[in-house]
């Protein structure tokens, strides 16, 4: 399976995608087709937590009032699926790895698998 949920608006997201031969990926815009529990749960068993999948850049993450609360694991889910903001990304996932945001070292990894 090959597949990345990214943000259509998102420069970024753009950017790397542009750098990258996707033409085997599924494609999933998560502002107009949001994911659901059942993809929100692979991403975790694949990355290993809710809060690895939680963008704290977003500019909700603060005008909620969320930088001065204790998350759990229960609130990275619950407003990930709420806020699709709150996704970090963009997120590949490649058989049976992910990875997740646009760090240079996760692009740099990423590059590596695909060539």
């Amino acid at each position: 399976m090959k597949k990345v949920y990214y943000l259509s608006t998102c420069s970024t997201c753009k950017r790397i995608m542009d750098e990258l031969n996707l033409s085997d990926f599924e494609k999933q815009d998560i502002k107009t087709e949001a994911i659901t529990a059942d993809q929100l749960e692979q991403m975790k068993e694949m990355s290993g937590s809710y809060e690895s999948l939680f963008s704290r850049k977003a500019m909700k993450f603060r005008s909620m009032g969320l930088n001065e609360m204790d998350l759990d694991e229960k609130d990275y889910r619950k407003y990930i699926l709420e806020e699709y903001t709150f996704l970090k990304r963009p997120v590949f996932i490649v058989n049976n790895q992910i990875f997740v945001g646009n760090s240079k070292k996760v692009v740099e990894e990423l590059k590596a698998l695909l060539n």
